[in-house]
């Protein structure tokens, strides 16, 4: 029967192309570079940040040559890297393709490698400069950005690639065995056609032979009788030869066929009870436990072509019993209506010891059956059975239409065998959701470990604050940290030695106040004249009162 398959209501966008991807691609890594140069910028520890945008910008307008020239782009993109960790994304990006691309392993591995290793010694050597500031620790920033920015996404690249390479290979193959199934398809329904065929001109040729046969008697019987209708007779007979031969020749076109004849002919008597009993018996005689199970009258009635049907349906079906299964029970089933005449041929499970007979032929006879049952407009079902064993079931009109139901032959591509996958847009679509989502957790690895280093690193203004000496101001003293406590102030009051000459007030902190001894406290002073300048540093000892312990009772 012939298929109308409509067309889906809308078509899904093709994936961008040529320019206007490329520019998607540049502002996509653009943006993620801009992302990582504003977070670590935000933070306060970006060094030049106007140089490292124009890094940046010169990686962004490399980035879309790393298809033409990818290893002078992904080179300079590392170096750029180094100097400039918001180039990290681009670099990414660009590692990604370049090992997507290359096919020889070597080549991918020493570019990979070269990056990386250009990277690292570009970052060391612009630490004092561009980065955290000395050489280890711009050792440690290009050590942090190298699996970030190249070897993450170059591994990711080269599994990518091979995968795309491996699914492309076996999609040629799987197209190839598909287009080698079909020609084995087509080729077994024109031979069954051509059985059909001869069996068209066995049965046609028996009777215009009959036609031919009774044609002459009467050509002789009118001979004196009715010489004008012994004309006509003699043009019946010739008519009739004419047409036998004119069949054998037509028919001779489609090969021999002399696979069905001698006893395996087929006679006025195939597909009657007779027949598939018979059928029956000699797979019996072969060591195969059969039993028929036969509902409703004979089929002697019913058109020469259901009863053939019916005859290679069940002799097919042994056949294959035989050479897959020839230990296992056979059940075959013909019912008898008045519509439709159906077959039914199920065997069990063999035994788990049998094994198949040699030479298991070409697998083609099921489709051969099915080109016949669908031609007379019936159904034909073959599939394994959950128990092991196997089903086929034909369904046949008991008086077939006048004309035959010609099935339209699939094209590659189409049909049951045919499976659909994924969508080409569906599949890119989530391609690049992935890839965008792998590109923003580098930016943010990338913007996380620049700020690791440079807050590790030692800064201008680290290490501990300068000790007060004399001469300093009193907001420089009391910023580092010396400030003035009471209960210090009362201790050394009317205790203290006399302060200096041009003394406008003293600073007694408590950190100063230490006690040297049971009994005694040894006290700091920071003594400044009338222009707030630390004049002296005076250090000395006053009694101290101990109180009793917690745990003593007076």
């Amino acid at each position: 029967m012939v298929s109308v398959v409509s067309s889906p209501p809308f078509r899904l966008r093709r994936p961008l192309r040529g320019p206007v991807r490329a520019v998607a691609e540049t502002a996509w890594v653009l943006l993620a570079g801009l992302g990582v140069w504003v977070a670590v910028g935000y933070l306060g520890v970006l060094p030049r940040p106007y140089l490292q945008l124009l890094a940046l910008a010169v990686g962004a307008g490399l980035f879309p040559l790393r298809r033409r020239f990818p290893a002078t782009v992904l080179l300079v993109l590392a170096a750029l890297t180094g100097l400039a960790s918001c180039v990290g994304p681009v670099t990414a990006a660009t590692a990604y393709t370049v090992a997507r691309r290359t096919v020889r392993a070597r080549t991918r591995a020493r570019l990979l490698a070269g990056a990386a290793a250009l990277l690292v010694v570009c970052a060391t050597v612009a630490a004092p400069w561009l980065g955290p500031g000395p050489l280890p620790y711009g050792l440690a920033l290009g050590l942090v950005l190298t699996p970030t920015a190249v070897l993450v996404p170059g591994l990711v690249g080269t599994s990518y690639g091979q995968q795309r390479r491996l699914v492309r290979a076996l999609r040629e193959r799987g197209d190839a065995a598909e287009r080698a199934r079909r020609l084995a398809d087509s080729e077994a329904r024109i031979h069954e056609r051509s059985r059909i065929a001869a069996e068209m001109h066995d049965l046609l040729g028996h009777r215009l032979s009959l036609i031919s046969l009774h044609a002459g008697g009467l050509e002789l019987a009118l001979e004196h009788a009715d010489p004008e209708l012994r004309e006509e007779a003699v043009l019946v007979r010739r008519t009739t030869r004419d047409a036998l031969g004119e069949l054998r020749q037509a028919l001779g076109v489609l090969g021999p066929l002399g696979r069905d004849t001698g006893p395996e002919a087929l006679t006025d008597a195939t597909g009657t009870r007779a027949d598939i009993e018979a059928l029956v018996a000699r797979s019996r005689d072969g060591g195969i436990a059969v039993r028929l199970d036969w509902t409703g009258p004979d089929l002697d009635g019913r058109p020469a072509g259901v009863r053939r049907a019916v005859h290679r349906v069940v002799r097919e079906s042994l056949t294959n019993v035989h050479r897959y299964a020839g230990a296992a029970h056979v059940a075959v089933t013909v019912t008898h209506g008045e519509e439709t005449a159906r077959v039914t041929v199920r065997n069990g499970a063999p035994p788990a010891s049998a094994v198949p007979a040699a030479g298991l032929g070409t697998g083609r006879g099921l489709t051969g059956l099915r080109e016949r049952v669908e031609l007379l407009g019936g159904t034909f079902a073959a599939a394994p059975l959950p128990s092991g064993g196997f089903l086929v079931e034909a369904a046949l009109p008991a008086e077939p239409g006048e004309t035959p139901t010609l099935r339209r032959e699939e094209a590659p591509g189409t049909g049951d065998g045919a499976s659909a996958g994924p969508d080409p847009a569906e599949r890119g679509t989530a391609q690049a959701l992935t890839l965008a989502l792998g590109l923003v957790a580098l930016s943010v690895l990338t913007a996380l470990g620049t700020l690791f280093v440079h807050a590790t690193a030692p800064h201008r203004d680290a290490g501990p604050r300068p000790l007060p000496r004399v001469g300093m101001t009193y907001g420089d003293v009391i910023g580092s940290g010396v400030t003035d406590n009471a209960a210090v102030r009362a201790a050394a009051t009317g205790r203290e030695p006399p302060r200096p000459p041009g003394t406008a007030g003293c600073v007694y902190p408590f950190n100063g106040a230490t006690e040297s001894r049971p009994g005694s406290l040894t006290v700091a002073r920071y003594c400044f004249d009338a222009a707030e300048r630390l004049i002296a540093i005076d250090r000395f000892t006053v009694p101290s009162v101990r109180d009793a312990t917690p745990w003593e009772t007076p």
